[in-house]
């Protein structure tokens, strides 16, 4: 019986390997020859990559076919799965869908491909946002190409705030105001140990003048560090903080917001369909206003988000997917995913297109964010860079904002040069 068992199980095993073979011999072979371009992008639910893979396949008379291969709906999950890949030179891998974190640490690798100049001309006189361009660059070489953006907007109720606040500080008095009188007056905001929570300070160092890293990826750490510490203390220890503010994301503040707890939410746009589908009452008195600052009269610097479409640097028909790429994220592309899909645009002339406006009623606030938009630290080192942030300014509030800068600069520095263990 042992023997046979042992036969069993090696014939079981010679004839996974021998389909394993077969898997990636025709996987290698697919790359090699005909003109499937696979573009690797997340399931989105208005179906906006799906058309575009569809009308450029139509678009090209043959010249290539572009097919989806999807990622998970995670970013953590998206960037682990395509890492694996481009770190054993797949050669089915074509575009790249990615988050605007990625490009310093793809394009340092030598993952990605510079962009061609002459696609590089077409972005860059297509009106692509600044900003936007930005987050595909590195080292004043543009490695992908803008493909959809995000920003967030200060979401609160007009039936209890008539005119909205220009600054944290003035949101907080007012939240707490509300508050003493008996009225919903939380404000919502992403305070759990996640990538939200580096969202959140660094839209504030940015706002109050500062960065955490320079252009060439060196700690740049200063002062503002404590004023934005200072800011999500305050916030943290307030009667206008959710109980459950060092375990918000996104989405539970979504959830808040619409259960009519909170007064104010800083969110990105998903937030007001779901209203309008979820609680319309409560959708018809939620207005919108520009982030707020951190000094009065002075405009917020939001940190901008999106996707960029970068190419493998080991795919077998680079040309091919330039153009294909080129295809997918051009105006017809971004203005559809931007109505059915709500991604706001990179190309800045779409936000005064009358079908966008109709379902974007707050185009011109999207629009003044992105233009004013900051970018989050640009360096190879970023997933490291970020959990530092999120360990030391969590949960918010046990702050001390004093020790923020000299204890950041020092965590940063490490995370750069790879010393010590990550959070």
């Amino acid at each position: 019986m042992p023997e046979r068992r042992t036969a069993a199980a090696v014939g079981r095993l010679a004839v996974s390997l021998l389909l394993l073979t077969i898997t990636v011999a025709c996987t290698s072979s697919q790359a090699a020859t005909g003109n499937t371009v696979t573009f690797y992008i997340f399931n989105e639910p208005g179906g906006s990559f799906v058309r575009a893979a569809d009308t450029c396949t139509k678009a090209s008379q043959g010249r290539y076919n572009v097919q989806l291969a999807l990622l998970p709906s995670g970013a953590d999950g998206q960037r682990q799965q395509l890492v694996r890949r481009l770190a054993a030179h797949d050669p089915s891998i074509d575009i790249l869908g990615m988050d605007v974190v990625w490009a310093p640490e793809f394009a340092e690798a030598g993952w990605i491909k510079p962009v061609p100049d002459d696609i590089k001309a077409q972005v860059t006189s297509d009106g692509t946002l600044p900003a936007a361009l930005k987050t595909a660059t590195w080292k004043d070489t543009l490695y992908a190409l803008p493909y959809n953006s995000n920003t967030q907007l200060l979401w609160y109720r007009k039936d209890l705030v008539p005119t909205p606040p220009a600054t944290w500080d003035q949101m907080i008095s007012e939240a707490v105001a509300l508050r003493q009188q008996g009225k919903p007056g939380l404000i919502e905001v992403q305070g759990a140990q996640y990538e939200g929570l580096t969202v959140w300070f660094n839209s504030l160092v940015a706002s109050a003048g500062g960065r955490i890293l320079d252009d060439n990826g060196n700690v740049a750490v200063d002062d503002t560090s404590r004023v934005a510490a200072d800011i999500m203390h305050r916030l943290a220890t307030s009667p206008a903080a959710d109980p459950s503010l060092s375990n918000t994301m996104e989405d539970q503040g979504r959830l808040a917001f619409e259960s009519g707890k909170a007064a104010f939410e800083v969110n990105y746009p998903f937030v007001y369909p779901s209203a309008v589908k979820d609680n319309p009452a409560l959708a018809r008195v939620m207005a919108w206003a520009p982030w707020p600052s951190v000094t009065p009269n002075t405009p917020s610097h939001v940190t901008i988000g999106g996707i960029n479409l970068g190419v493998s640097a080991y795919s077998r028909h680079a040309d091919l997917a330039f153009q294909a790429a080129a295809c997918l994220r051009d105006a017809d592309n971004q203005k559809y995913a931007a109505v059915k899909g709500g991604l706001p645009p990179t190309i800045e002339s779409l936000y005064g297109d009358p079908t966008l406006r109709q379902s974007y009623p707050f185009a011109d606030a999207i629009l003044e964010s992105l233009r004013n938009a900051s970018t989050r630290p640009l360096t190879p080192a970023y997933t490291n860079v970020s959990l530092e942030i999120q360990s030391l300014l969590s949960p918010p509030s046990h702050i001390d904002p004093l020790k923020v800068p000299p204890q950041l600069r020092t965590r940063l520095r490490d995370a750069i040069a790879s010393r010590g263990l990550v959070p």
